[in-house]
């Protein structure tokens, strides 16, 4: 019979020590991460889909950050959409209520409220996140105005918006303050026509009406006359002398599209009250009566609504692009006798200075924040509801008046314009519209990032449950290993001790 020697047996029992202790490392190792294994192979088959579901957080995580960084982004404009209707409704409120008392620079308080809420309104529209220009469209690296001194006051080579408004007001005026008309007295006929045929300033004529017993008038041509036809003309011919209380009156288109009639009532008395002719001797002298308190009226109208009427529509063509402004070239010799525009775009302040497209301003900014989700966040400063709001502050705060009989006329006809233009129009865009747009656009994020943060807590419950471990059952089981390689550190000494001697 054999015997086997102690260090043949002594070897298996130091494999399953070795196995053991490997064991015992790996499960502290699980305790001390509370993972099941440091990579994936040692995941098994549960490898492949640890990896899916890791990246599926990684995903949901990166449009987590879009998210917010979206988020940011959109509060900075909403509050300069907000800070730019509070600067509107603030202007459209002093021009409603404003005193018509002007300072030294022929301002009256509500100018300057405008002229401070449009310096303010430029510095909302040049906000940004980060190094990105919000109101810009594409051109995120670059400004969306120039600034608001620039806008009014120009530079050394450009003109700014107080020099085209003051241009068209010459324009408009014409040579004496005629409002481009020339009225004439024949007889028992007057009538007043347009200083040249095609001219877009001055008053345009509308129409004419009496109540004169057995009066005629000559209504003015519709459409309006071209080249090489004579101007438009209207005339009231006198075939009996009035009474008092007769009446005639005029009316006149402005050059924003506004209308102003001239009312004249018969009067014996001797000089006539304003807005009234005195009855003459016979349908001649009541004739020339007439065109003396028209000349007048026409006076008073052209130095002051027509002011008004000139300064908005000038600045419709500062805002246009390219700019528009008057054009002094031939035959015209100056601005009284200019007949047309020209584009003032190498000469002028391009206000918006941003990227322009006929695209939709939203679209010049997308960005994905699910798998088939986009959100569009663009603006820009030269949208219809934000152009209007800037030019009209900006409007307000450049027209100065002369602090004459006309002045209140002047501001008065102004302060109604301001208030009807920053008034929320059906059909048009308005500021609000914009704010609504924008605030889709963070429902639909804010829905995405709640989908997206579910769909992440669950994807992170099932990949623990893959690459996790029990903490507690990892505990019992060293334990159980501690307790069995204890046993077998024993019997590896016992057997390292024995002997024949001790054997037999």
């Amino acid at each position: 019979m054999t015997i086997d020697g102690v260090s043949g047996r002594t070897s298996y029992i130091g494999t399953s020590i070795l196995n053991l202790r490997s064991q015992l490392d790996t499960l502290s190792q699980q305790l001390a991460s509370g993972k099941k294994s440091t990579t994936y192979s040692g995941l098994g088959i549960d490898s492949s889909v640890a990896t899916g579901l890791r990246s599926q957080i990684s995903m949901l995580a990166g449009y987590a950050n879009t998210a917010t960084n979206l988020n940011t982004r959109i509060n900075v404009v909403n509050l300069s959409l907000q800070g730019l209707a509070d600067a509107a409704s603030s202007t459209k409120t002093a021009a409603s209520g404003s005193s018509l008392v002007l300072d030294n620079n022929g301002q009256t308080p509500g100018q300057q409220i405008a002229y401070a809420n449009f310096t303010q309104a430029v510095s909302l529209l040049n906000a940004q996140s980060g190094d990105r220009y919000l109101f810009s469209g594409r051109a995120t690296d670059t400004p969306a105005t120039a600034s608001a001194d620039d806008i009014l006051n120009g530079t050394t080579a450009l003109a700014g918006l107080k020099q085209v408004i003051d241009e068209r007001r010459m324009a408009d005026q014409g040579t004496g303050f005629t409002g481009r008309l020339q009225t004439t007295q024949t007889g028992p006929s007057v009538s007043v026509n347009e200083d040249t045929t095609g001219s877009v300033f001055g008053l345009k004529l509308a129409s004419i009406s009496t109540t004169i017993a057995g009066a005629s008038v000559t209504q003015p041509p519709n459409p309006p006359p071209v080249i090489p036809a004579p101007p438009a003309a209207m005339s009231v011919n006198l075939t009996a002398n009035a009474s008092v209380g007769d009446k005639v009156t005029f009316t006149f288109n402005l050059p924003d599209g506004t209308s102003e009639a001239i009312r004249l009532t018969a009067t014996t008395d001797s000089p006539p009250p304003d807005g009234s002719f005195t009855i003459g001797a016979d349908p001649d002298a009541t004739a020339a009566q007439i065109k003396t308190a028209l000349d007048k009226s026409i006076q008073t109208l052209v130095r002051g609504p027509l002011v008004a009427a000139s300064a908005m529509t000038a600045s419709d063509g500062f805002f246009d692009d390219p700019p528009q402004r008057v054009n002094i070239g031939a035959p015209a010799t100056g601005f009284a006798d200019a007949t047309g525009l020209r584009s003032g775009s190498a000469d002028t302040v391009i206000w918006y200075t941003g990227e322009s497209g006929s695209d939709s301003a939203r679209g010049t900014a997308v960005v994905g924040i699910d798998q088939s989700i986009t959100v569009q966040y663009g603006a820009r400063a030269n949208e219809d509801a934000l152009r209007n709001a800037l030019q009209v502050m900006a409007t307000y705060a450049a027209v100065t008046t002369v602090n004459d009989s006309y002045a209140n006329s002047q501001m008065t006809a102004l302060n109604q314009r301001v208030g009807d233009a920053l008034a929320v129009k059906p059909g048009v865009q308005s500021i609000q519209d914009i704010q609504a747009d924008f605030a889709g656009t963070q429902a639909a994020v804010k829905a995405a990032t709640t989908r997206q943060t579910q769909t992440t807590s669950m994807a992170k419950t099932m990949l623990d449950s893959i690459e996790g471990v029990s903490d507690e059952e990892v505990a019992s089981k060293i334990l159980a290993l501690q307790t069995s390689l204890q046993a077998a550190y024993q019997t590896t000494s016992s057997l390292y001790q024995l002997s024949l001697v001790k054997f037999l």
